[in-house]
């Protein structure tokens, strides 16, 4: 997992994304889609039609980094919208990034309170 920086926000483009873009076309989706600039230092989050690739642009302050990761088995958990963004914290993006559902995290065991 990269270490974000304190007040990185990370946005994930709803809908369907060309995986075949690098890091200019997901640049200009960053700018006319998501009306952001992509040297904020912001993490942009995107997504193929298949849903087992997962492709992340970030910008560290050096050069703008993109990260990709494919799922063996399972899809990626994306927003049902066609358009526009959702904000996620970083504790939701290490559950999106591992095939989680970020939308809905469920305990495996009730919290028992030692007496």
């Amino acid at each position: 997992m990269i270490t974000l920086p304190a007040g990185t926000r990370i946005w994930i483009a709803a809908g369907v994304t060309d995986m075949r873009r690098g890091f200019t076309g997901l640049s200009a989706q960053v700018q006319m889609a998501l009306e952001q600039q992509p040297l904020s230092g912001h993490v942009f989050c995107f997504r193929g039609r298949r849903g087992d690739l997962i492709k992340l642009l970030w910008f560290d302050g050096d050069g703008l980094c993109l990260f990709a990761k494919r799922l063996e088995r399972g899809r990626f958990i994306w927003p049902k919208a066609e358009s526009g963004t959702v904000s996620l914290t970083r504790a939701q993006l290490s559950m999106l990034l591992e095939g989680i559902d970020w939308r809905r995290p469920v305990r495996t065991a009730d919290s028992l309170l030692a007496i």
